[in-house]
């Protein structure tokens, strides 16, 4: 059970213990406090280069997901325990990007489930 959400979106209505709030993006996200989280784990976002080309316009979204996928596919332990972790509750991916169809969030989502 994964989701994704801006981390800076009020959180869900739901109880605190229902939702596991994972923050995935590599640098931390000005004015959100380090209580708003549960977790954070920068390696399961981009890279700051892959994300300094994908955000200048060098690279295409298709080349960024290609990118990104091949990086955090080499995070394998990280992975397994955010799949393990799903099976038990729902865990909620949050970033900073407005957009969720060019955002590495759902990737990652697709990414965990696929297993």
């Amino acid at each position: 059970m994964i989701r994704t959400a801006r981390v800076y979106d009020p959180p869900s209505r739901r109880p605190p213990q229902a939702d596991y709030r994972l923050l995935v993006m590599r640098l931390w996200p000005r004015g959100v406090r380090k209580d708003a989280v549960d977790e954070w784990q920068k390696e399961l976002a981009p890279s700051l280069p892959l994300l300094q080309s994908y955000r200048a316009g060098r690279l295409t979204w298709p080349e960024f997901a290609r990118r990104y996928r091949a990086e955090v596919r080499q995070n394998k332990d990280i992975l397994e325990s955010v799949r393990e972790l799903s099976r038990r509750r729902m865990v909620t991916l949050l970033c900073g990007c407005e957009n969720e169809s060019r955002c590495h969030r759902g990737l990652l989502k697709k990414i965990v489930e696929s297993k």
